[in-house]
This record gives C-alpha cells, structure tokens and sequence, in this order.
C-alpha cells in the first residue's frame, strides 16, 4: 500500500530552513511578481541538471520581469539575508550542476524570455535571458540571420545560460563562442542596482570608476587587475579557440584597446551578477552548405586525418565514434539520416568525420567540395588513405537531418544497456587541434587501464572531444572512480597544454580552478568578491571571495544522483528503469511547438510537467517508498484502504491549499495527471523515457490510498459498455446534449462533455457494405491467393462507435482496391484502462483480446486497426502484460504499403493534388517508419504528399474532455495545430490520422477534416 510521506520523511532529505521561508514570505510582501514556490515535487525537479549530481534546493522562484530579480537581489543584500543563496538557472542541461544548489534557484526561462528587438540593418537582437536559441533563430531565419554559435541543446539552451557558461559549439572555428556575439548585457547585480555593460573607451571607463557605488568598485578592481597583471596573464591564459570561460582577464581590454566588462561576466555561471537581457550579433545565414560524412575503420585515423582536412578550410569537422552511432541506428533520428551511412561488406565503421562547407554561391560550394573529394578519391585509388568511404549531404535540410543526429550523442549515449553508463564528469578537455589524436590515444589507455567502455563525439577541429565513460554510480566502489580519473586527466591536459574546461563549464569541477589559474586565482577571487561580498551568488563554483573562507565545492563532496538511487532496490529499479535511467539531457524541454515531445510542458510551462520532471519524481518517490518498507509490487495493488478511508484522504488534501504542505504522493500525482498519455517521450527523448508506463504504474498504486474521480469509471468501462448504448445512439445523443446532463457530468465526472455516437454504427452498415465478421470458420476455407487478398479490420471504440464513417470509407476504398476485408468481433482494447492506471483491468482485457485476435491471425490473414493510439497498444502495452501474448496489428498504411503492388493501375492514375497530414504524435514518434509508409502510398496514387511538421492537437484521447484539461487541451491547440490550419491553402487537403485529432480540430475550429483513406476513396470512386 502506497504510504503518505510525512515532513518527517522528508526531512531526511531536505528540510526548509526558517531563514529561507522568512526570506520567501517578504519577497511576497514586496510583490514578487512571478512564481514562488517551495512544495518538495519543484524542488526534487530542480535538484538534478545533465550532471551527476543531485542537490536539493529551499525553493524554486521563476521572476516575470527584470524588477523581480532586482527585489531578490535588494532583499538578499539586507543583513538578515546575508547567507542566502541564489542561483541563476537557464536551460537546465549544465553536465557540472552549474546550476545546482541548496539555496534558491532562480528559473527565468517560464516567464523572462521575449524577444525585445531585432534590428535587422545592424544586425543585431535584443532578448530576455529566458529566450531559446532555436527561438530567437527561428525569429530571424526570416531576415537570413541566425545567432551563432551552433549547441547540441539549441533547442532548450537559453541565452542566459549561453551566457553564463559562454557556450560554444559546432562551427567554433569560424563563428567563435557567445562571448564573441554579445553585444551588450543587463545585469542586475546583488545590491539591486541594474547595470548594461558594454566595450567602452577610457573616457566613459574613468567616469564610472569615479561611482561610490559598487559599479564604480566592480570596474575600479577589474582594471586595475588587468593592468597590473598583464604580463601574468599572458603567461596563464592559453592560446586556444576553447579559452577559459568565465573571469576571462585575457579579453578585458578588446583588440581596439576598449574596455569591456563582459569578458568577466560572460561565463561566470551566475555568480557575479543576474543577467536579465543580451544585445547580441546576428550572421548571416550561409545561403549553401553541403557536408561530406567520410567513414573510418579507426577512431585515432580519424583524428588524425581531421588535422590534415583543415587544410581544405571547411567551417566544422565534427566526429563521433562507432558506440554513438549504434546508438543512433536505435533511435528515430535514425530515420531521416540512415541513407546516408550505408553498410559496407568489406569495412566496419569505427568513426565517422562531418566536413562541412558553406558558401554564398553554388559554383564557390561545388569548388571546395571539389578540391576534398578529388583528394580523397585519388586517396582511395592509391589505397594510402585512412578513410574508406564517403557521402555527401547536400541543402539545408539534408545538412540539418544529419547534424541533428551529431546533436543526439548527448543523449544517445546515454540509452547504453546494463548499469554502467556513459556519464559527464571528464568530457570537455580542450587541447591544440595538433595535439588532439596523442591526447586521446593516452585519454583512452587510461579509461582502458580501468576496464571502462565510453563514448566519444565532438568537436575535433577545435580540439574538443566528449568523452563520457562508462560508470554505475550505484555502486559505491565506480563512484571513487570519478576522483581518480579526473585526477590524471588534469596531470595528462596539462602535458598536451590543454584545459580540463573546453567548453560545458565548470561547475562541481571548478576545484581546479586554482591550479590552472595559479597566482592568478587570488585576483579571480578579489573579483568575485567585489561583485559578491557575502559569496551568495552559485557559491562553490569558480571562485569564492578570500574573506569568506568559503571553499570551492570537490566533485566527491557533493551529493549524486546514484547515491541517492542505490537506495532504490535493484528489482524495483529495473521495474521502473525508464525513469531511474533518465539523464536529465531536457530533449523534453524542447520550445519548438511544431514538435511532438511532450505537449505538456509546452502547455503549461511547468517543469514538473516534462518526461524530466516526471522522471525525477518518480525516482525520488520510489526512494521514499521503499525507506518506509512499502511493498511497491503488482500484488500490493490488491490491498487497498477501505472506501471511506479514500474517500477521506482526497477531501482533506483537497482542502489544503498550500501545495507545499500537500502530501508528496498528491503532489506527484498533481504532475501525472497533467500528461496526455501520447508517447512522444518514448519515440523521442533519446533515453527512451516512459512517462506513460511509470505513470499508470503510479497511478495504480496512488488509488490504493486515495478514492478514484468518477470520470476515471466513466472512462475505463466505456468501451465495455458502448456496444450497447451504441443501439440507441438518439436516446445517448439527446443525453450527451442535454444542458443538465452536462452540467451533472461536469460536477460529478469531472468531464466537460462526451463525444456523440455515430447515428448509423459500423453494425447496421454491415450488409451494404457487404463485409463480415472474421470468425476463425470462415477464414478457414479462405485459400492462400484469397488470403494474400484480404485483411481483418480490428475494431476499436472511437471509430467504430463514434466515428463509424470513417471505418466505413476505409472498408469500401480497401474493397475498391480489390481486397476483400472482414470485422473482427469488437473487443475492448483497454487504453483507457491503462492510462488510468487500472492495470488489473486492463490485463484482463488485454488477455481476452489477444486471444481472440491471435486465433484470427493464426490462420495467415493481416489484422490492421484505424487508430494509431489504439493500434499501437498491441506491440506497446501489450508486450508488457504477464501471461499475454500480443498479436500483431499493423497500421493501415504499413500494410497498404506492403501491398501497393496488388492495387489496379486504373485506380491510381492522380491528379497531382496536394496534400498535407498531420499525423497522431503516437504514431510519428513510436512508427516513424510508418510515415514514409504514408508518402509511399500517396505518391503511388500520383499526390503530392507532404508530412507536415506539427506537435500535439492536445486532445489526446478523452484529456481535452476532462474538466481540469480543457484550458490546458486548448493552449496545447493554439500552440500548433491552430496556426497551421489558419495558414492553409486552398489548394491543399489537410488529413489527420488520429480519431482524437480529428474531434479536437472539430471542438475548436469547427472544421472537419478527413482521414488519408477518406481522401484516396475519393480519388478512387471518381476513377
């Protein structure tokens, strides 16, 4: 039985201190306008980053506007507030917890992220901290702009985060990193005062020293370092195109001899000031680009060739070894770049090096493409080179495909089978470019002389590589190991006169910031402490102020994620391992609303919203069951608190309104029940997270203790009780319709409205459709030719009693195909029952359905089901279900596309019509294969077929009918799916797959529109 997590629980853990809620209640009386908040699910949510670790923060605030960060800056100057803590945080995929902390987080990535400007002319943009990179280059694609330099995280990056960890990328060698772009910062320093800075002269530079203020102090300390310490730093700084981030000395006077404070500011990871909003450079966008994939059978070959390729000025050599790139083969990124990365008989693939060139002309591309694919084939011919092959992607949207899939390595690696995983903690060592290959070859004996498997990937003409061993830090002995390795890694960058910090920051790691910065580190120190007296701001990262006696943090004095996971049995890890193998990567935070991952936290904006978030609750519930003895297994479900007693839990949480003081089980659940169930993590989050599976699992043992809403019943024994209501579609219409109903549904179900029954079911249309039902004595005498040329439509509730036409239009345009199609019996498919959590229940069906379905494909004909959601759930949930044997039930279009070949000529003679489907987020993420299944059919029939680039619809089965959905259903519409219906041609049909889809776009564009059979039927019946 699910047991209720105390305080006292809790405070194992964490606890809120008194000074920090005093702290919390006046920053509300000052009239914080953005969110405050404190319950224990936002503060397990923000303990973890795309680091190992894991640290608890007193509370989560998200400032609206720049006067919120000035009034958590003035009240933590007071004196009572002097050892608060606070730390900036952006996209929240730091790979050092830069972003950690057990003080305040302070989130401006809900509210602070609006683009201000964009002056075209002088090519420049002003935005709020909180914008994403990909949205702000979304902005200015139009204006054939972009804002360098190019991250694997674009699209979750914030610029504020860009910022304070000075992010570079891919293309650094020509485009530099974010200290390179910004153009000006507005910062909010820790006494409340707002201050832009920028380069300026020596005249403007006297004037601010003359302030009594602490910007007068700030830029008095900061110059009188570089000018007294410039031979020092000369000395301590190195030549790299991957220099030190953060209180870079080197750059505080600029090549023209100005001032510029934002060398210091730029990198400091939030621990000098509060960047509210950037002014940055904007570049042009090369109007061509091709990128040449050349294959090796050696990893170090490949290394050392990238060397001799700069030669051939491309403007990025990326690589990634044969570890990321099985990885990829398993993923749906997969899909779009696979041609691109044939087999080969002879040669086995080590490595891969992505030359790309860019040019302003085609002529001037195809020149440079010319001189390398000339060196290498006559490399080739000689056999002297160290490739074996290559290919050559071509456009925008090709080059894009693949460095999409290069963009991937993060997460991918993380998707490695077993205990030990790859994970971030000696990742971003930079070195020469000429020294890169004898650094790694000594790079990879050491993780070699432990036994370590690990994956590599990176920037190769920067002198990057991202390298990610291979550690289970559940267990306590690979835990010592990351001490070890980061100690010899240090002794062999200095050997190749090279950084432990490329690129991701420093963070838990910045205990070696004093041997790398040497005599220097005192000054960094006196910096620091003039910006930040009382050593507040990220505390423990870079530098800390000598008065203090604060120190830096160790990377083995700071809590992990596996130290609190190994608290987790290892059975109940493994039942639940979606969620404990989340890295925190934030794909799920992706900003693009055309994108199906997780429509809820595109909806709401709330972190505890994202498969991420969702993750860490789950982990952190499993180790607080588990500390209590609770029996997590499917045979607790059975033992259950009595009606009353349920009942009585959920009205005394409901009538508590802090949500900090709600039981932490009804704080988890106030997150599950917020996900719509589509699947889009599963396909898409590189980890393979399953937010829908570990939910339902929850939500089974969460209604142990508290009582189920009614509109769960409703839900979960619909489809056992439609065939029947389904006989008096007028009497369940009339209902459904009547104002008093609704309203009695809407108070005592929770549901808005139910969809309406089809007037003429799919029953009643049997004999003029001439069709009938598969019934294993019937397909019996079916001979094989007869067999090849027919197919079992399995039923489910949506189409078949709600939007019987439908199922229909596809019966009679298979039949006018020449196949002949039956009807399988309707059995409850049970996805309701699982997106409940009524697992019981849905077994059960499960069990019923599939024997009766594989009995029916035994005999040799192909079951196929109009649904996608519901289809799906035969080769997803049911795979899972003890005792059941899933039949196989294929999508229309994978099985039309099998049998295109069977079709009359006759009938698919086009019209050279347009067409545009927006797919099911299930099936697009899930069966990707599915959708050049879809094209192949279209264009068979002479269309001109386009996969448009949508997100959610927000229905997602009955989520948009609940009560507590509908806003959140609606925002989710708004965000995609209505711009792309208000933007469409005349000239184009627009098609969806979905049976949800489609009742969304009618709900609340008052439109219908059709499934892609209804629309071939059509061109078929005219024929």
């Amino acid at each position: 039985m699910i047991a209720e997590l105390s305080k006292d629980i809790l405070s194992t853990y964490g606890t809120l201190s008194s000074e920090y809620l005093n702290f919390l209640e006046e920053l509300k009386e000052l009239k914080f306008a953005g969110d405050i908040q404190s319950d224990y699910a936002n503060r397990v949510v923000l303990a973890t980053d795309n680091s190992i670790y894991q640290v608890l923060p007193q509370a989560v605030v998200y400032p609206k506007e720049i006067s919120d960060l000035i009034k958590l800056a003035t009240l933590s100057n007071q004196s009572q507030y002097s050892s608060i803590v606070l730390s900036p945080r952006g996209g929240g995929t730091g790979t050092n917890g830069q972003s950690l902390t057990d003080g305040v987080v302070v989130d401006v990535s809900k509210h602070m992220n609006q683009i201000i400007e964009i002056n075209v002319e002088e090519r420049w943009a002003r935005v709020q901290a909180g914008v994403v990179k990909d949205h702000l280059n979304q902005a200015v694609a139009q204006y054939g702009l972009f804002f360098a330099p190019e991250l694997s995280t674009s699209n979750r990056a914030t610029i504020g985060g860009m910022v304070n960890t000075d992010a570079s990328g891919q293309g650094s060698v020509m485009y530099g990193k974010t200290r390179d772009h910004v153009l000006a910062l507005k910062s909010v320093l820790l006494d409340g005062t707002v201050w832009e800075s920028g380069p300026i002269d020596d005249q403007e530079l006297d004037h601010i020293k003359q302030r009594s203020d602490r910007v007068g102090e700030v830029h008095r300390v900061v110059d009188q370092i570089f000018t007294e310490q410039q031979e020092q730093i000369e000395q301590t700084f190195p030549k790299l195109n991957r220099c030190l981030t953060g209180y870079d000395l080197a750059h505080i006077r600029e090549e023209d001899g100005l001032f510029n404070l934002n060398s210091v500011l730029v990198g400091a990871e939030g621990s000098l000031a509060f960047v509210a909003e950037a002014k940055v450079n904007l570049v042009p966008i090369p109007k061509f680009s091709s990128l040449v994939n050349i294959q090796y059978t050696s990893f170090d070959q490949a290394l050392r060739d990238a060397t001799e390729l700069m030669e051939w000025a491309p403007s990025s050599i990326e690589t990634v070894d044969s570890n990321v790139l099985d990885l990829a083969k398993e993923d749906i990124v997969w899909h779009a770049v696979g041609d691109f990365f044939p087999e080969h008989e002879q040669y086995s693939v080590a490595a891969i090096n992505f030359v790309e060139f860019v040019a302003d002309s085609q002529q001037e591309l195809d020149v440079k493409l010319r001189n390398l694919t000339d060196h290498l084939d006559a490399l080739y011919v000689t056999q002297s080179g160290r490739s074996f092959a290559y290919t050559i992607a071509s456009g925008d949207t090709e080059v894009k495909r693949i460095w999409a899939m290069r963009k991937k390595s993060v997460g991918l690696l993380g998707n490695t089978k077993g205990d030990r995983r790859p994970i971030p903690f000696v990742e971003d060592a930079a070195v020469p470019p000429e020294n890169l290959a004898d650094f790694i070859v000594e790079f990879r004996a050491l993780l070699d002389s432990y036994g370590l498997a690990y994956g590599m990937f990176g920037h190769v003409d920067a002198g990057v590589l991202h390298v990610r061993p291979a550690v289970n830090m559940k267990d306590e002995v690979d835990e010592t190991l990351i001490r070890s390795i980061t100690d010899q890694l240090v002794v062999l960058t200095r050997k190749y006169k090279g950084l432990l910090w490329g690129e991701h920051g420093k963070g838990v790691r910045s205990e070696y910031a004093p041997e790398f910065f040497g005599n220097l580190y005192s000054y960094i120190q006196e910096i620091k402490g003039v910006f930040d007296p009382h050593n507040q701001l990220n505390p423990g990262k870079i530098a800390t102020p000598a008065h203090s006696g604060a120190q830096l943090l160790k990377i083995d004095q700071v809590s992990t994620r596996g130290q609190f996971d190994r608290q987790v049995s290892a059975p109940t890890r493994d039942e639940y391992d979606s969620a404990m193998n989340c890295n925190g990567n934030g794909a799920c935070f992706n900003f693009d609303p055309n994108d199906a991952m997780c429509p809820s936290w595109k909806g709401t904006r709330k972190r505890t919203h994202s498969p991420k978030g969702r993750a860490s609750l789950i982990r952190e519930w499993l180790r607080l069951q588990e500390k209590q003895g609770v029996d997590l297994s499917s045979d607790a479900l059975e033992v259950k608190e009595s009606w009353l007693k349920r009942w009585s839990n959920t009205r005394k949480q409901a009538a508590i309104e802090d949500p900090s003081s709600k039981d932490f089980n009804v704080q988890i659940f106030g997150s599950m029940s917020q996900c719509l169930a589509c699947k889009s993590c599963v396909g898409q989050c590189p980890i393979k997270v399953n937010v829908p599976e570990f939910r339902s699992k929850f939500l089974a043992h969460y209604y142990t203790k508290y009582s189920r809403p009614l509109k769960d019943y409703f839900i979960g024994t619909l489809e056992f009780i439609i065939p029947t209501v389904s006989k008096f579609p007028g009497l369940y219409n009339g209902l459904m319709n009547n104002a008093s109903v609704k309203k009695g549904l809407e108070h005592f179900a929770g549901m808005v409205d139910s969809p309406l029954l089809s007037e003429h079911s799919l029953r009643k249309q049997m004999t003029h459709l001439d069709i009938r039902f598969a019934y294993p004595k019937s397909l019996a005498k079916l001979t094989e030719v007869e067999k090849q040329r027919s197919v079992v439509l399995v039923q489910d509730a949506f189409t078949s009693f709600f939007e019987a036409p439908v199922v229909s239009d596809a019966i009679q345009l298979l039949q006018k195909l020449g196949f002949t199609v039956w009807l399988a019996p309707f059995r409850p498919n049970g996805k309701p029952l699982h997106v409940h959590g009524m697992l019981g229940q849905f077994n059960k069906a499960a069990k019923s359905n599939s024997e009766m379905l594989n009995e029916i494909a035994d005999l040799g004909v192909a079951l196929v089901g109009v649904d996608p959601s519901m289809t799906l759930t035969y080769r997803q949930e049911y795979l899972k279900c003890d005792g059941v044997s899933a039949p196989h039930v294929m999508l229309l279009q994978e099985w039309l596309s099998k049998n295109v070949s069977l079709i009359p000529k006759a009938l698919v003679t086009g019209n050279d019509q347009k067409v545009s489907l927006l797919a099911h987020c299930t099936e697009k993420t899930t069966a990707p294969d599915s959708m050049k299944d879809w094209q192949r059919i279209f264009e068979h029939f002479g269309f001109q077929f386009r996969l448009e680039q949508s997100g959610c619809c927000g229905m997602s089965g009955t989520f948009g009918h609940e009560v507590a959905n509908v806003e959140t259903s609606r925002q989710i519409y708004a965000q995609s799916w209505a711009n792309i219906l208000d933007e469409k041609s005349h000239q184009t049909v627009f098609m969806a797959t979905g049976y949800s889809c489609r009742s969304q776009v009618k709900r609340f564009d008052n439109t219908t529109i059709p499934h892609p059979f209804q629309v071939l039927l059509k061109q078929a019946s005219e024929k």
